[in-house]
């Protein structure tokens, strides 16, 4: 498969209009979200807001034809591909989201590291039951009218990251969204992408503390196939254009 650049999602900032900013740097896949789109999640997210943090604050009955009106803004202009990550207690609500005919990617949201969300088993709780992890992927990929990612988060304490890896592999997945945290430093572990393309075939899109030209190669030259990038996207310009890697 060839190489794929991501815009990776942050809660309450990355709608359409805001992708649509990143389309000139030569992203291949573009995420919205991540959105709370089941009862627990939403509560959860409304818990997270009133202590100040920016979350995406839709109701339930809205979550459908906001994303697909926030996926419209992207496709209107744009011929990639649309991703939307995903916080739910479920995958019925992540099937639904995948059918909408705007949406190319659903990603399951095993990341979240917000104590509200954690605490409903949602987000990183899932990398503590591989069991669950497995059973839910497998029933989004089975039920999904679009591809599916997990986006994982690395080196979480008593977290099994290549068990975890090849669960999600297992399950069918297309892709394996890894944000590669070395807590303590401001790169990113490296090894752990070295050492999850080594165990797994699927395609593995590597995270964290990609800021130029440099720090993304290196995350390919670890092994993934695919990079992605988030924060460095709030400034005014990106200091290199995806496009010559």
């Amino acid at each position: 498969m060839e190489s794929i650049e991501v815009l990776a999602p942050m809660a309450g900032i990355t709608d359409g209009n805001f992708c649509k900013k990143m389309i000139p740097y030569g992203f291949d896949m573009l995420t919205i979200g991540g959105y709370n789109v089941d009862d627990a999640t939403i509560a959860a997210g409304h818990s997270i807001i009133q202590r100040g943090r920016p979350e995406f604050n839709i109701k339930k009955e809205n979550i459908l034809p906001t994303i697909q009106e926030q996926a419209k803004i992207i496709k209107g202009s744009w011929d990639g591909i649309v991703s939307v990550n995903l916080r739910s207690t479920s995958p019925e609500t992540i099937i639904e989201i995948s059918k909408l005919p705007e949406i190319d990617v659903v990603e399951i949201n095993a990341h979240c590291r917000q104590p509200e969300i954690t605490e409903i088993g949602c987000g990183q709780a899932l990398l503590y039951d591989l069991d669950k992890l497995h059973d839910f992927t497998k029933n989004v990929v089975k039920g999904a009218k679009s591809k599916v990612s997990v986006k994982i988060r690395a080196n979480i304490e008593n977290v099994d990251d290549i068990g975890a890896s090849k669960v999600i592999e297992n399950a069918g997945a297309d892709y394996l969204h890894v944000d590669a945290m070395k807590p303590g430093y401001n790169h990113a572990d490296h090894d752990i992408i070295r050492f999850i393309k080594e165990n797994t075939e699927i395609f593995l899109i590597g995270n964290n503390s990609i800021r130029d030209l440099k720090s993304a190669q290196l995350m390919f030259s670890a092994g993934a196939d695919g990079i992605s990038m988030a924060r460095i996207t709030l400034k005014e310009n990106i200091p290199f254009n995806l496009g010559e890697i």
